[in-house]
This record gives structure tokens, C-alpha cells and sequence, in this order.
């Protein structure tokens, strides 16, 4: 009985990780049958008065390059949590190289956190899906211990966006639908800059 509970409580605490890498090959449309658990797609915003931060997230990129957040104040701002063999971060992948692209113009920056990958698998990632903008190579868990303590990350991926003074105003948990993600960029960009 003791070992029945034990592996219970080990396949929960698998369950509960979150996204797990898998040792086959995926496209970005295979995100089915990949012993995945990851968020719903649940998005939630806050209200200006509401907002917390502005955040501090800072660290280098996996070209050796600075990348702070604080540098990007006046634009809006969508952080990405993700990890190379992680399907549904491969399945988002192309929409927010299209928002990026898109919304470039507008002054929009996009910013990945990558906990996991070592700088060549990543780059493999940005090279194959041709991702324009730079993701933070966080093997020290410091850019995800910064958002954790602004605001929950329960999964990768996890997409946050900061208005244009630096605070959190939206999150989607899991794979971020692109229509709610423009939504809320779009809505963020017509709102009055803090004074």
C-alpha cells in the first residue's frame, strides 16, 4: 500500500511540473500526446490601479548581450517564458515572431526567458522559427524569481505583458491565444503613458 502511494504522490508531483521535455522530435503543431501540463490559455488583466512593480528584470542574452527591461520604459513590454523542446512554446512560437514584426513599428519589445536551454539548442529555437527578438538565457532562475515575485508564473509558457510604465497588466498561463495577446498589446498602446 505505502508503494502504491508513493508512486501516486511521484506521478502527481510529475503532473505538476508543468512542461517536460520529450525525447521525440515535434513540429509546431504537434502539441498532443507530449506528457504535457501546462496552462489553459487563462488570461488575466489588471486594472491601472491595480497594476504592481514596475517590474526589474534584467539579464543577458544568449549572444552575450545586456537586456533590462528598465531600459524599455515608455514601450510596452511582452515577457515569454519558454524552453526549445517544449511543445506548446514551439506551437506559439510564430505568433509572437508576428507580433513582434507587427508591432515593432509601434515600439512594442518582446523579451523570451529561457530557464532550461544551453545558448546552442536555444539558438537552434530562435534560428528555426527565425525569431527576431532576444531571449534571456536564466539558468540562474534569476528573471523568473524576479516575475514570480510580481506575478505568478504556474507554466511555461507564460506570457506576461507590462504597460509602457513598467507594471503588469495582463498574464496568459499556457499557450497565449495571438487574437487576447494583440488585444491587450493594442489596449496598452492606446492608453496614456504615466506621468
Amino acid at each position: 500500500m505505502r508503494g502504491r502511494l508513493l508512486a501516486v504522490a511521484a506521478l502527481a508531483a510529475l503532473l505538476l511540473t508543468g512542461c517536460t521535455p520529450d525525447s521525440a522530435s515535434t513540429t509546431p503543431d504537434d502539441v498532443a500526446g507530449q506528457n504535457y501540463q501546462s496552462g489553459d490559455g487563462s488570461t488575466t488583466l489588471w486594472k491601472v490601479a491595480d497594476r504592481t512593480g514596475p517590474l526589474d528584470l534584467a539579464g543577458t542574452d544568449f549572444a552575450g548581450a545586456a537586456q533590462d527591461v528598465a531600459d524599455w520604459r515608455g514601450d510596452v513590454v511582452v515577457l515569454n517564458t519558454w524552453y526549445a523542446e517544449c511543445p506548446p512554446c514551439r506551437a506559439e512560437a510564430a505568433d509572437l515572431v508576428a507580433l513582434s514584426t507587427d508591432y515593432a513599428p509601434d515600439g512594442v519589445k518582446v523579451l523570451g526567458i529561457n530557464r532550461q536551454d544551453d545558448a546552442g539548442t536555444a539558438q537552434a529555437f530562435e534560428r528555426q522559427f527565425e525569431v527576431p527578438y532576444p531571449s534571456i538565457a536564466d539558468t540562474d532562475g534569476a528573471a523568473i524569481a524576479a516575475l514570480q515575485g510580481t506575478v505568478p508564473v504556474n507554466a511555461v509558457p507564460t506570457t506576461v505583458v507590462l504597460d509602457r510604465s513598467g507594471m503588469v497588466a495582463g498574464r496568459i498561463l499556457g499557450i497565449a491565444d495571438p487574437s487576447t495577446l494583440r488585444s491587450i498589446v493594442d489596449d496598452l498602446l492606446a492608453e496614456q503613458p504615466a506621468s
